[in-house]
């Protein structure tokens, strides 16, 4: 019996064409940030296991996978087995995102980098999720950051560059959905609810447009949280939109983190920002303004991020400002208008059998001078089958190399 060739479940192989399709997508995006002025960096795809169990990462510390030690024995597996702590055993584990390893990067080369750092980051990241559609076990981020800059123009800077990498994949349409976790605070206090309920209650404070205001008080009532004036500050926050600070302000509002929002609203008049009262984003490490990316097309976030000026302290003992925004580069992918796969161009050099292979270089190389890229066909007996496939991954003209090593004239395809 043949052993299975399929990969690991929730991670993907990517042939010619899907990968191409990826590559330019990425480099669409990294492209429009570069211009916006963020610096690329690369981190490790490991982290030591004790940073990324250190509480940062929220629900996300539970989904990572560890690399176990070197050298264990049996009897070591079995004593943490029986004490109910595996992590003991690991001392590595693969990056659950991107944050976490930019918070220790940023730690270790402070003093390497600008007062005012711009971090541009891509790369895979690992969960153990359980695989589904549209969620996979391994999978591509594309973060931009800005570390050091305490106001509001962090944030601008932020929304400004990513909806103009969405527009540039040709993503228009987009809603960015904004929020302060100061605001989500203030509403939890005045509703009396304890502290160690807060993540819980955020969580099904975030269910609302999916079970209605009736549902989430049930819920925060099975939790023993007293509901009175519950179901009337969540009929507020539906109906209220911009318009909070019109007469006397709710008694939940937390006013500057609104200004704060407001400011935004006034800076970005190109993209259209609705505030979202109810909006949470599943990060404890948020620590002001959170903010997604809604499109038409996807009933998905297409992008989020938001402030975590409490991290990078963990490292340096000392607070930075810090604030980030990450885009789903997998649900992106999907949503990608058919042009975006167009004007690849290229040629492909159609030669005898037998044309020596100096020669044939030397041909590939007379095409690149003018073409972006160059494929060498071995000339079949079926020649319209070999350029329609070769049209289909993209290219644009083909040329010919006689037995002689007379090199033809371009044509176009198709």
């Amino acid at each position: 019996m043949a052993s299975p060739v399929n990969p690991p479940r929730g991670m993907r192989d990517f042939l010619p064409d899907e990968k191409s399709r990826r590559e330019r997508a990425l480099t669409i995006i990294t492209g429009v940030y570069a211009r916006h002025g963020f610096d690329q960096i690369e981190t490790p795809v490991v982290e030591d296991i004790a940073r990324l169990h250190s509480g940062m990462g929220g629900d996300n510390e539970k989904l990572a996978y560890s690399v176990l030690k070197r050298g264990l024995t049996a009897e070591d597996i079995a004593d943490a087995a029986s004490a109910g702590d595996a992590l003991r055993l690991a001392d590595l584990g693969l990056r659950f995102d991107l944050t976490v390893p930019l918070a220790r990067f940023y730690a270790s080369h402070r003093g390497e980098l600008p007062s005012v750092f711009r971090a541009l980051q891509t790369g895979p990241v690992w969960r153990a999720e359980r695989p589904q559609k549209g969620r996979y076990r391994q999978f591509v981020q594309c973060d931009i950051d800005i570390l050091g800059e305490p106001g509001v123009l962090a944030e601008l800077e932020l929304i400004t560059a990513t909806t103009a990498a969405l527009d540039a994949l040709g993503l228009t349409g987009s809603t960015v959905r904004i929020n302060d976790r100061r605001i989500l605070t203030r509403l939890l206090a005045s509703w009396g609810v304890p502290e160690h309920f807060s993540e819980r209650a955020l969580i099904t404070i975030d269910k609302l447009d999916k079970v209605g205001v009736d549902g989430v008080v049930a819920e925060l009532g099975e939790l023993g949280i007293a509901t009175d004036g519950i179901a009337e500050s969540l009929r507020l926050i539906e109906s209220a939109g911009w318009s909070l600070l019109d007469g006397t302000p709710p008694a939940w509002l937390d006013v500057p983190a609104y200004e704060q929002l407001l400011e935004l609203r006034a800076a970005v008049p190109a993209a259209e920002l609705v505030f979202d009262p109810t909006l949470v984003r599943g990060m404890g490490y948020y620590t002001g303004t959170i903010f997604e990316i809604a499109h038409p097309g996807s009933g998905s976030s297409l992008a989020g991020g938001g402030r975590y000026d409490g991290m990078i302290g963990r490292f340096l003992g000392a607070d930075v400002p810090a604030v980030g925004f990450s885009i789903g580069f997998e649900r992106i992918l999907d949503l990608l208008p058919a042009e975006a796969d167009a004007g690849r161009g290229g040629v492909v050099l159609v030669h005898a059998p037998d044309v020596a292979p100096d020669r044939l270089i030397a041909a590939k190389r007379e095409l690149l001078a003018v073409a972006p890229r160059v494929r060498l066909e071995r000339r079949p007996r079926n020649l319209k089958g070999l350029l329609d496939s070769a049209s289909a991954a993209g290219f644009t003209a083909f040329a010919t190399l006689d037995a002689d090593g007379t090199l033809g004239v371009q044509r176009a395809l198709g």
